[in-house]
This record gives structure tokens, C-alpha cells and sequence, in this order.
């Protein structure tokens, strides 16, 4: 299998770091330049038409795109392990928490800094810069409530560790490197210790 990913992306990042928790070392990575336009060649256009990243090209030569169902595929394929929840009613809980991190963190984020960080200009054509910063403050209220969340519990979806919290880790990865978002600088210590222990796990080594 080929996985087509880009540096410094962050949902390429999640799928790397959802193999990182595997233990999954088979998978060769073809690195995509976004800011070359690669990902608007014909090869890659053909492999996926929407022009994203990140994409897995199977050995049977098709190709599974978005990184949930990528990394659904792969706990299909290597179960343990379970980063996805036990039986479906785990599953839903634990699928619930991604989805929050993903919808009202993660897109929350990336349309803060596509649409004001002069660096994705050329990814992001035209910027709206004051809808940029109008998504920024409504991280914060996103990261407000899952700094209560991890006053609860341990992590994003519970009591262990499971793809939400790499969704989340992602996330607030990009806000920190291009946003300067610091939660424990703004009052969130829960969510800055969650951070902080999260990125002491090996797979948030793992940098594309």
C-alpha cells in the first residue's frame, strides 16, 4: 500500500500517527507538495478527484480517501490495538468524540489559518481574513468545553486513549505551530496537561 500525505498538514498527520499507534512499519509514504501544486497534477487528480491529502492507494489499485476511513480501513486491518472503541456501543461514544474534535476543533481551526495566515494564500484563494479570525474565537469556545471535558476524564472520548484524541492532539498541533495557541497560557490546564501527555506518546514523534 502507498499512502500520499504532505508535510506539515495536519490530517495527513493523523492518519501517520493512527499507523504510529499500530506499530504499522509496511505502509510506503509518497510525499505530496501542496504548495508546488502537486496535488493538482493529473497523476495524483486521478487518484483523487477532490485533490486532497491524505490518500490510500491499496494493492489492488484503488484508492480510499479521507482520513476517518482511511484509518477505519486500517483498524479493519490491524485491530490491536483498538483505537476505535469495542463493540458499537463504544464505538459510538468513542466515534461521537472524534466527530466533536473533528467538526467544532480540527475544520474550526484550518479555517482560521487558511483564511489568515498569509503562508496558505496559495492554498486558500481569496482569504477572507475576517471570517479567519471570527473561526479562531470559536476554537477557543470548542477548546474551552473540551478543557472542561478533560476535567472529567482522562481523554477525549474517556477513560483511554483512542482516535479522538488524535484528532484533537492534530488539531490543536496546527493551532499551536501557525495560530501560537497555547491553552495553558489562556486558563485551559486541563487541556494543557492532556497536550503535554499526549505529545509525550511516541506516534506524536512521528512528523511528516
Amino acid at each position: 500500500m502507498k499512502l500520499y500525505i504532505s508535510t506539515f498538514a495536519p490530517n495527513p498527520r493523523r492518519v501517520t500517527m493512527f499507523i504510529a499507534e499500530k506499530g504499522i512499519g509496511d505502509i510506503e509514504t509518497v510525499m505530496i507538495d501542496l504548495n508546488a501544486g502537486e496535488h493538482r497534477s493529473a497523476a495524483f487528480v486521478a487518484k483523487n478527484p477532490l485533490a486532497r491529502v491524505p490518500a490510500l492507494e491499496l494493492d489492488d489499485g484503488r484508492v480510499l480517501c479521507e482520513t476517518r476511513a482511511i484509518c477505519t480501513y486500517i483498524e479493519g486491518m490491524h485491530p490491536e490495538p483498538n483505537l476505535m472503541g469495542e463493540g458499537f456501543e463504544e464505538r459510538a461514544f468513542i466515534e461521537m468524540a472524534d466527530r466533536r474534535a473533528e467538526l467544532h476543533l480540527f475544520a474550526v481551526i484550518a479555517n482560521c489559518v487558511r483564511h489568515s495566515h498569509p503562508g496558505l494564500a496559495v492554498l486558500e484563494q481569496p482569504q477572507f481574513p475576517e471570517f479567519g479570525a471570527s473561526q479562531g474565537e470559536k476554537m477557543r469556545e470548542a477548546a474551552r468545553w473540551l478543557d472542561s471535558e478533560l476535567g472529567k476524564q482522562p481523554y477525549v472520548a474517556g477513560q483511554r486513549f483512542t482516535v479522538a484524541d488524535i484528532t484533537a492532539f492534530c488539531a490543536l498541533e496546527f493551532a499551536r505551530g501557525l495560530m501560537k495557541f497555547r491553552p495553558g497560557a489562556e486558563g485551559m490546564n486541563n487541556l494543557q496537561e492532556w497536550r503535554d501527555r499526549i505529545a509525550a506518546r511516541p506516534s506524536a514523534a512521528t512528523r511528516v
